[in-house]
């Protein structure tokens, strides 16, 4: 049983509308330094934390000793505000007594590197903490160093201080590169 409907009428053949106008895609290259930022922000934020660095520079917020033993997992803050929020931390099971007494400290240490009442309380979690990486000792500031004898009378001659103080720590690198070499 076949229907009973009339054919359509063929249609004449219609022209393509206009397109829109995309924006062309890519752009200029960019380099990897300019896009790595905001990609490690979004993830730091998702876990908490509103700045990475507290996570990166965490030695050297609470000390090279401490730093072994507990880490920063998360900043929680109440909604809505920046302040008075809540470190949790994770911390070796055998040293959760020791980090609990040095709170106060590391609250203290913690709201000096942010500038201001970041953190008023911490939350301690036990787990396992990776240790942070073996890098070398940080060495003596160009600063501490001293000048090679026979450099030190031709820079005191300079005027401009800045230039001085770049001079000056050139030579002390020179100076220490070649009692290396010898």
């Amino acid at each position: 049983m076949e229907r009973d409907t009339p054919p359509k009428p063929k249609r004449a053949a219609r022209r393509p509308a206009a397109r829109e106008y995309e924006r062309p895609r890519g752009g200029p290259a960019r380099q990897i330094a300019d896009l790595m930022p905001q990609i490690g922000r979004t993830a730091f934020r998702r876990f908490g934390f509103v700045q990475s660095s507290v996570v990166t520079r965490w030695p050297e917020i609470v000390g090279e000793h401490h730093a072994r033993v507990c880490a920063p997992e998360a900043i929680r803050f109440p909604p809505g505000e920046k302040s008075e929020g809540i470190l949790q931390l994770v911390v070796v099971p055998a040293h959760a007594p020791l980090i609990q007494h040095v709170i106060p400290e590391i609250i203290e240490r913690v709201n000096r590197f942010f500038g201001y009442k970041a953190v008023a309380r911490v939350k301690l979690r036990q787990g396992e903490v990776k240790p942070p990486r073996a890098e070398e000792r940080a060495k003596a500031p160009p600063s501490l160093k001293p000048i090679p004898m026979e450099l030190g009378d031709s820079l005191r001659d300079i005027g401009d201080p800045e230039l001085r103080t770049v001079l000056e720590s050139l030579a002390r690198s020179l100076g220490t590169k070649e009692g290396q070499g010898q």
